[in-house]
């Protein structure tokens, strides 16, 4: 793969008339370490040689040098590659080759020199993404009027350098529909798109925008994506897989999104809200209780319950897991890597690695009521009137025992009928033959004759029937007594080193002290992750957010900006996305760009909606995705954004878009996990056999975000199209296009259903004429073209012969759901 950090010059292009010298840390160096460092470094040196430095390859080894300077005909490296050297065969050894074009960045940067950094020992520490991003002025475009916001310069210049044109904007549907998938991943309405179509103002597509932005499916639709992150499901996992209650703190990250909390706080509240000092009052209560419930994010851990377990043992494995996400989540490096030995890649020792263990090791694991002030305060209320209630009843029992002799000598053999089986039995036996509990049975069929106890006992049932169960979500504390850490030689928790403190890794800034005066905390490492000095956090947000746009980050190793990972394409785009969204500059192109009017009001730092707003404003998002000759000739990934791309939607949304448009949806938002159908027999795959109950028909239509996820027996409908499978961080899911996703859209019974309701849908909002007009159109957002709308129509003829009208519609609709493009976002 052709690292392009700086792909214009990867490709031989010409900057200003002049091919400029090639980049050994962001173009050579990737490679080597992709295919040649795993065989050839400091530890293992096979012939001799190691290739993670420069100076070591011109020091060679068993062989001879690898490289000779200038002269890459005569250069060993180069040779193997090439399968060219009479005596040793092709490398790398027993993998792929290298490209041609692979080949010919190392022989041109031979051919330059192959000038390297003197210090490359220690230049680890040069790597791109430890050096703190810096905002570079807008670059010079020829053609002005193309940028819409300050995104696009940076795209459109490197564009310019190829030779390359921008696509034109996509056709206005198609941009509303892209644009509301992308926002809040349910598809505009009919009356929606009329209404945008119909606005002529120059900012009708930014106005859209807005609405998007404040729609409550905003945070439902980026909620997602978090969740993703932080390995979400309702259940332990383990082969038990017992179900368990955290949707409180799904249900508050959906909320942090919709108010846009900044993702500075977002992120300190979900690492140590509990340890965050209160405030004062009801409001400062609420606040607590939801930073504690934030803390829920590295609970999403499994849970082992299975017998014989060492407790200990998978105690250790959930703080391991927590430390991974957080590098995976937040720095994007594979800190994991590091558990067992030093970083062979990365500057990141074995003993940072137990320093960041300290941070998380100090924890209990509770569970918190997660109800309302005005839920908690009714339980109490209602618990003071039952205890009363009680209290009642048992002085007027110790009021009628002393008169149950009496009453049970006068009993006949009618009233003895009249009472209950079990008193019967008991009153069969003489008194010294009860036990306590049989004369307990015999008082309360006694009791339940007396009109005054029946009526305490029916207050008490209604008291008791009023009471709601408060929802617990599961929490981090800090301990009181904090464990010692210590250094697991191997990765092994049996064998313990040396004591290790809570400390962050040398590479990066240093903590700026503890927030109390005492050792580091987790609050400590919070507020070190988003440092605005902190070189990795913004820039692997930003690019995990513009992924989600264009299907491929800036850096398209999302989740390793390490040596090994692959070099931004646009660099200086992705500082400064990264720097605008720490702390907002108001800078706007020159008013030669025809941009739209700038927002008046003053955007707060770490804004979510503002960094989305930039993007899907950008004449970058804003193109055709439509296929090009050139590009697939100079450019055939896309890596350079000369158009938009076509992206599967995600498993969730594509329930979702069925719901919608089958007007099925129950926009409900929150609570616990749903149970929409599923096929028979899912619930038997497990262990543990659980029971799925299709909810009620409200219920039964909620968005796919609310489905009930089992991790060992996931809803097939989810896992067929790409679902993470929540036992750990996801921060890319895959996109496969397999014939299980045709079948499920066509004969999955909640998928069914759904076209059922389509048809009803059709058939009760539109006249004959217009129905497949109007199916169509609630499905794609665009009129069908009339090759189209006549393969339908001869679909819908040839069902009438065969069925009534309504079976017909069902069939219709079952394709429409089951289009490419239904369950596409162009």
């Amino acid at each position: 793969m052709i690292p392009y950090g700086r792909f214009v010059v990867a490709l031989g292009l010409s900057v200003g008339g002049k091919v400029a010298a090639l980049d050994y840390l962001q173009e050579v160096k990737p490679l080597l370490t992709e295919h040649c460092v795993s065989c050839h470094n400091e530890t293992q040196r096979k012939s001799g040689l190691r290739l993670d430095t420069a100076a070591a390859a011109r020091l060679g080894g068993d062989h001879g040098t690898a490289l000779i300077p200038g002269q890459a005909d005569h250069s060993l490296l180069v040779q193997v590659l090439e399968g060219s050297h009479d005596d040793l065969a092709v490398m790398p050894y027993k993998k792929p080759p290298l490209s041609s074009a692979e080949i010919g960045l190392i022989r041109r940067w031979i051919d330059e020199g192959a000038s390297a950094p003197n210090q490359e020992q220690l230049g680890v520490k040069l790597h791109w993404s430890f050096i703190a991003p810096t905002r570079q002025p807008l670059p010079a475009v020829s053609h002005s009027s193309w940028p819409l916001n300050p995104v696009d310069p940076f795209v459109l210049a490197r564009l310019e350098q190829t030779g390359l044109p921008p696509s034109p904007e996509a056709d206005p549907v198609t941009l509303l529909r892209r644009v509301t998938l992308d926002l809040t991943g349910i598809p505009p309405s009919v009356p929606e798109v009329e209404t945008f179509l119909a606005d002529r103002r120059p900012d009708a597509y930014e106005r859209a925008v807005e609405r998007l932005l404040a729609s409550p499916h905003y945070g439902e639709r980026w909620g997602r994506h978090w969740l993703d992150l932080a390995r979400y499901a309702d259940s332990n996992g383990y082969s038990i897989d017992a179900p368990r209650s955290i949707w409180p703190w799904r249900d508050w990250v959906i909320a942090a999104l919709n108010a846009d909390q900044p993702f500075d706080a977002f992120v300190i509240d979900q690492l140590a809200g509990d340890l965050l000092p209160p405030s004062g009052g009801a409001a400062g209560d609420l606040l607590s209780q939801q930073r504690r419930i934030a803390t829920g994010f590295h609970r999403n851990t499994q849970i082992n319950e299975e017998g014989g377990i060492d407790p200990e043992q998978f105690r250790i494995e959930a703080v391991i897991d927590r430390i991974n996400t957080t590098g995976t989540t937040l720095l994007g490096l594979t800190v994991g890597c590091a558990q067992c030995h030093d970083h062979k890649f990365d500057p990141l020792s074995q003993r940072e690695y137990f320093q960041l263990f300290a941070f998380f090791n100090n924890q209990d694991e509770p569970s918190l009521e997660a109800g309302t002030p005005e839920a908690v305060a009714t339980r109490e209320v209602i618990r003071t009137a039952t205890k009363a209630l009680q209290e009642e009843l048992e002085a007027r029992a110790a009021v009628l025992k002393p008169e149950f002799p009496i009453w049970e000598s006068a009993l006949t053999p009618q009233t003895r009928e009249v009472l209950p089986l079990e008193v019967r039995n008991v009153l069969g036996l003489r008194p010294e033959q009860r036990t306590d509990k049989q004369r307990t049975i015999a008082w309360q069929g006694f009791f339940n004759t007396d009109p005054t106890y029946q009526a305490l006992q029916r207050r008490l049932k209604d008291a008791q029937g009023g009471a709601q169960k408060i929802p617990t979500t599961l929490v981090l504390a800090e301990r009181q007594e904090p464990r010692q850490s210590f250094v697991f030689i191997k990765g092994d928790f049996t064998r313990r080193g040396d004591d290790v403190f809570a400390g962050t890794p040398a590479v990066l800034p240093p903590l700026k002290g503890s927030s109390d005066g005492g050792p580091p905390n987790r609050l400590d490492l919070a507020r070190w992750l988003v440092d605005p000095a902190h070189p990795l956090t913004a820039r692997v947000l930003v690019n995990r957010v513009w992924q989600q746009y264009f299907g491929r980050g800036l850096v398209e190793t999302e989740n390793d900006f390490g040596t090994q990972g692959i070099p931004p394409t646009h660099p200086d785009l992705l500082d400064w996305l990264a720097l605008e969204f720490m702390s907002p500059s108001g800078t706007m192109p020159p008013a030669s760009y025809e941009s739209v009017p700038a927002r008046t009001e003053p955007t707060p730092g770490w804004s979510w909606k503002h960094l989305h707003r930039l993007i899907v404003t950008s004449a970058t998002y804003r193109q055709s995705s439509r296929a090009r000759p050139d590009l697939l000739e100079k450019d055939p990934t896309n890596r350079l954004l000369a158009r938009q791309n076509r992206l599967r939607l995600d498993a969730e949304i594509v329930r979702d878009v069925a719901l919608t448009t089958s007007g099925r949806l129950n926009p409900a938002m929150g609570g616990p996990g749903v149970f929409p159908p599923q096929p028979d027999g899912v619930m038997a795959l497990g262990q543990s056999r659980r029971e799925w109950k299709p909810s009620a028909s409200g219920d039964r239509f909620r968005r796919g975000l609310y489905t009930y996820f089992w991790r060992a027996t996931p809803h097939p409908a989810l896992a067929i199209f790409d679902a993470p499978d929540a036992f750990s961080s996801c921060t890319r899911r895959l996109r496969s296009n397999t014939p299980l996703q045709a079948l499920t859209l066509l004969n999955d019974e909640a998928f069914v259903e759904l076209a059922e309701a389509l048809a009803d849908r059709v058939l009760s909002e539109s006249p004959e004429p217009q129905r497949l007009d109007h199916a169509f159109r609630l499905c794609l957002a665009r009129p069908p073209h009339a090759s189209e709308r006549e393969r339908l129509q001869s679909l819908l003829e040839q069902e009438r012969h065969e069925g009534d009208e309504r079976t017909a519609w069902i069939t219709v609709a079952r394709v429409l759901l089951n289009l490419d493009e239904t369950i596409t976002r162009e």
